[in-house]
């Protein structure tokens, strides 16, 4: 098979690396906006982390700059694993792992508590929750089919 047509090389060549590439795009889009007067609102109330964050992306996701910052971090490693296959299917599986975990937390730690570190609210844990669906089937999906032709 030529190196050409194999999935496992060349910058977001297999369906699997476009998605990679798609969520690392959008992620870093997410970052950005989450500094941006009028993408986010009540931005002068954004804090570095916490609860207490008044900043609402598109007025619907609270953000903070960790928030900020952890998005901006996924773009990156979205884009980096978009140039090879393994690491595309272990960036959407493992990264919509994390995002399970950050969804039943969400549910799980009041709102308004302490231990609320990034912040999070209702809109948060719901987009957290698809996006784990989302990155963990189309890791296991795309993964699985791919590796199935390249035998």
């Amino acid at each position: 098979m030529s190196t050409t047509s194999h999935p496992t090389n060349g910058y977001a060549r297999s369906p699997l690396q476009k998605v990679a590439l798609l969520y690392g795009v959008v992620f870093l889009i997410v970052g950005v906006g989450g500094f941006i007067p009028g993408l986010t609102t009540d931005i002068e109330g954004l804090q570095f982390a916490g609860h207490g964050s008044g900043a609402m992306l598109l007025g619907i996701f609270q953000v903070s700059i960790l928030h900020n910052v952890v998005h901006l971090l996924y773009g990156v490693v979205g884009l980096l694993a978009a140039r090879a296959f393994g690491f595309s299917r272990q960036y959407l599986i493992w990264g919509g792992a994390v995002y399970a975990l950050l969804w039943l937390y969400g549910l799980l730690v009041p709102h308004d508590h302490g231990a609320n570190f990034v912040p999070l609210n209702t809109a948060d844990n719901w987009l957290h929750f698809a996006l784990a669906v989302t990155m963990i089937g189309f890791g296991v999906l795309l993964g699985r089919r791919a590796v199935a032709a390249a035998r």
